[in-house]
C-alpha cells in the first residue's frame, strides 16, 4: 500500500524538480504520476519531439527511490494540432465545436493517427525504462455524444457489424430506415424526447469506442514492453462509459476519488459505495489516481477548505476498501491557468501548511500497514450495478426524486450500517459465493444477466429485486407483458398496476406491524406463488413487498422506494435469515471494513462524522496504527483505526 502524488513538472521551473523530489522522498511518497496534459511540451510541432526534460524528471525522482506512472497526454492535444486540424474537435448537438481541453473526438481518424504517433514515440523512448513502473492512458475517457461526420459514419458501421441486416438494425434502434445513411446520431444522449432505443444503442457504441481507443493505445505500449502494467481512470459523472467494458483489457482499475465536504447533520457524505464499486469492477484492488482531499469539485469559484483530518481520513478510507495506491491530486497548486483553484498539498509559496503536515502523517501511517498487504475484503453480500440501466434511466427519467444510484446506495448504507462488507458488481459477475444479492431496478433486460440472476436463486441464493425491473427489453423498448416480465416466475408475483406519486408519501406495513413511509413509485403487486412481506396501508392491504421461494432459493421484490428506516429493518431481517453477521447499535457514520488473509482478520474503523466517538471492543486487540493493545477504539472526527482481531 503506497502513497503517490500527481505532479506537473512542465508547469514549474527546473530548479524546483530536485527540491520537490527531495521533499517527497523525505515525506514518504513512493510514486508520481506525470504527463497527462503535457502533449504541447512533448511534441513542439508535428513530429518534433522534446523528451529530454521528461527523461530528466523521471531520473531525478528515480534516484530518490520514487517510481513514475507515465500518462499518455492524448486527452489534451497541442494547440498546433487543433489549429491544423480543427476537424478533430468534438461537435455538440447544436453543431458547435467544443473547447480545447479533453474535447478531442477519439473517433476522428486524424486524431487517432496523431495519438498513435505520440504514444509510439513515448513507448519507444520510455517503454523499457525501469523507473517507469506503469502506464496510464488518456484521462477519464467518456461515452460522449459527438455528432461529427466521423462519429456518424462509425456509428453506422458499428450497427452493421453488430446486426448484419437493416431489419435487425431497425429492430435494435426502433426505426424504419431503408439504408444506413439515413441513421443519425441522437441530438442529445440524455434527452427524454429522443428515441430511447437509438440513445441506448448510441451509449453502447460510445462505450465501445472508449474501450477500443484504450485498447489500441495499450497495444502500442505492449509492442515495446509486454510485461508493463497499463490502466486508465474513470470518474463517476454523466458521460461515464460502460467501465466494465473499458477495463476489460487493462491490468487494474484506476479511479478519481473526490470526497465531498458536505454533511447531513453530523455525518459527512461518504464515498464508501463508490470505492466498493471500483473494487468490484475487476474483483480486486484498484488505484485512486486522483485523490482530492482538498476541494470537492473543479469550480470557477474557490472551494471550501478541507476540514482537519480529511486528507488523512479519506485516503485511509480508500485504502482499507481496496485501494493499493492513492495519488493525491496534486503536489503543488498551479500559479497559472484555470486550475489555480485546484489546490495542492503545497500551496502558493513554500511555507508548509496544515495540509502538508497532514499529508506527511498519512505517508507515515501508510508505512505501518504492511500487515495488510496480503489481505483482501471478503463480502457475503453483493449489490448489482448496471451501466446500461443507469444510462437508460438518464435517457428517460422516471419520476420526480427517482435516482437509480440512490437506490443502490440505500441498500449499501443499510448493509454497511451493520458492519457488513459489500461488493458492488456487474450483472454478469459470478454471484455464487454470496449469501445475499441485491439487484435494484434491473430496467433493461438482457438475457445473460437474467439467466445469471435465475441461476443464483436456483442454486440457493437469497435475492432482492426492486421496482422498475424487467420493464424494457434489450432494445430499451417496452413489452406487452406486465412487469416484471422475465422475472415474474422468479419473484412469484406480477404487477397489475402502479401509481406514480413523486414526492408524495404513502405508508407500508410489514409482516411484524412496523410502518414506513414510501414515495416516488408504488407497484401494486398480485402474488402468485409469493407471500406479502409488506402491504400498502389503506389500499385493501395490496402487496408492496413480496417474498417467494423459488427452487433452492428465496427472492424478494420491493415495489416502492422507502427511507433508510425501512432498508435498515428489511436488511436486518435478511442478514439474520442468511447468516450474515451484523453489528447492532453502530452509530451512523461509523464505517467498519474487515480484511483478511485467511489466517488473521483486521477490523478497520472509520469515523465519517464531525464528532469524536469511542467503541468498546469485546476483548483487547492490537492496534497497528497506535502500535499497542487497546480495549476501546477511540476515534476523532475523520480518523481511522485498524485492529488485529
Amino acid at each position: 500500500m503506497r502513497v503517490g502524488v500527481d505532479y506537473y513538472p512542465e508547469q514549474w521551473d527546473k530548479e524546483l524538480w530536485e527540491a520537490d523530489a527531495d521533499t517527497m522522498a523525505k515525506t514518504g511518497v513512493s510514486l508520481i504520476r506525470i504527463g497527462e496534459f503535457a502533449w504541447q511540451r512533448l511534441e513542439l510541432s508535428e513530429g518534433v519531439y522534446d523528451f529530454g526534460w521528461l527523461k530528466e524528471v523521471i531520473t531525478i525522482f528515480a534516484k530518490r527511490g520514487i517510481g513514475t506512472v507515465l500518462s499518455l497526454p492524448t486527452s489534451c492535444p497541442p494547440l498546433w494540432l487543433y489549429k491544423t486540424h480543427p476537424d478533430i474537435i468534438r461537435i455538440g448537438s447544436m453543431g458547435a465545436r467544443s473547447g480545447v481541453k479533453v474535447h478531442r473526438c477519439i473517433n476522428s481518424p486524424l486524431f487517432r493517427e496523431y495519438a498513435k504517433k505520440i504514444t509510439s514515440a513515448l513507448a519507444n523512448e520510455f517503454g523499457n525504462n525501469p523507473a517507469v513502473v506503469s502506464w496510464h492512458i488518456d484521462n477519464e475517457p467518456e461515452a460522449y455524444n459527438c455528432t461529427c461526420d466521423a462519429c456518424r459514419e462509425k456509428f453506422r458501421s458499428w450497427l452493421w457489424d453488430k446486426y448484419g441486416t437493416m431489419e435487425a438494425v431497425n429492430t435494435a434502434i426502433n426505426g424504419k430506415y431503408e439504408d444506413l445513411s439515413q441513421i443519425d446520431a441522437p441530438d442529445g444522449l440524455y434527452s427524454d424526447w429522443e428515441n430511447p432505443s437509438l440513445s441506448l444503442e448510441w451509449y453502447r457504441f460510445s462505450s465501445d469506442c472508449a474501450a477500443e481507443f484504450v485498447r489500441d493505445e495499450m497495444l502500442l505500449i505492449r509492442v515495446v514492453n509486454q510485461n508493463i502494467t497499463v490502466s486508465t481512470n474513470i470518474r463517476p459523472y454523466e458521460n461515464n462509459p460502460d467501465f466494465y467494458r473499458v477495463f476489460e483489457c487493462l491490468d487494474y482499475v484506476t479511479y478519481d476519488n473526490f470526497p465531498a465536504m458536505k454533511t447531513e447533520g453530523d455525518v459527512y457524505q461518504s464515498r464508501a459505495f463508490d470505492l466498493d464499486m471500483m473494487r468490484g469492477v475487476k474483483g480486486g484492488s484498484f488505484v485512486v489516481i486522483e485523490q482530492l482531499g482538498l476541494n470537492d469539485a473543479e469550480s470557477e469559484k474557490m472551494p471550501l477548505s478541507p476540514k482537519s483530518g480529511m486528507i488523512m481520513g479519506y485516503a485511509m478510507q480508500a485504502i482499507v476498501r481496496g485501494a493499493s495506491t492513492v495519488f493525491h491530486h496534486r503536489w503543488r497548486t498551479a500559479i497559472k491557468g484555470p486550475r489555480m483553484f485546484n489546490r495542492g498539498i503545497i500551496d502558493h509559496g513554500t511555507i508548509p501548511t496544515r495540509k502538508f503536515f497532514e499529508f506527511s502523517d498519512l505517508c507515515k501511517c501508510v508505512a505501518k500497514l504492511k500487515s495488510l498487504d496480503d489481505t483482501s475484503i471478503v463480502a457475503e453480500a453483493a449489490i448489482v450495478y448496471s451501466c446500461e440501466a443507469d444510462a437508460s434511466f438518464r435517457i428517460q427519467p422516471q419520476v420526480e426524486g427517482f435516482d437509480y444510484l440512490e437506490q443502490l446506495k440505500s441498500f449499501h448504507r443499510a448493509l454497511t450500517g451493520f458492519g457488513a462488507n459489500v461488493d458492488v458488481v456487474s450483472p454478469n459477475a459470478d454471484l455464487s459465493g454470496y449469501k445475499l444479492v441485491i439487484v435494484p431496478s434491473m430496467y433493461v433486460n438482457k438475457k445473460t444477466a437474467a439467466e445469471n440472476i435465475y441461476r443464483y436463486v436456483i442454486n440457493g441464493g437469497t435475492l432482492v429485486m426492486t421496482a422498475r425491473s424487467g420493464v424494457r427489453d434489450e432494445n430499451n423498448c417496452g413489452t406487452s407483458e406486465p412487469p416484471p416480465t422475465v422475472f415474474r416466475e422468479l419473484i412469484g408475483a406480477e404487477i397489475h398496476d402502479y401509481e406514480i406519486i413523486g414526492g408524495e408519501t404513502r405508508v407500508i406495513r410489514d409482516f411484524a406491524g412496523n410502518t414506513f413511509n414510501c414515495s416516488q413509485w408504488c407497484d401494486i403487486l398480485t402474488p402468485l406463488t409469493a407471500r406479502a412481506y409488506a402491504v400498502y396501508e389503506g389500499e385493501s392491504d395490496t402487496a408492496a413487498v413480496t417474498m417467494n421461494r423459488y427452487c433452492g432459493g428465496i427472492s424478494y421484490y420491493v415495489g416502492t422506494m422507502c427511507g433508510d428506516d425501512f432498508y435498515k429493518s428489511f436488511i436486518s431481517n435478511l442478514m439474520m435469515q442468511t447468516g450474515i453477521p451484523k453489528l447492532e447499535n453502530l452509530e451512523k457514520g461509523i464505517e467498519i471494513t474487515t480484511r483478511t488473509n485467511g489466517r488473521e482478520d483486521f477490523i478497520c474503523f472509520f469515523n465519517n462524522t464531525k464528532k469524536s466517538t469511542a467503541i468498546p471492543l469485546p476483548k483487547p486487540m492490537y492496534s497497528i496504527i497506535d502500535d499497542r493493545e487497546i480495549d476501546v477504539v477511540e476515534l476523532r472526527s475523520l480518523e481511522m483505526k485498524i485492529v488485529r482481531k
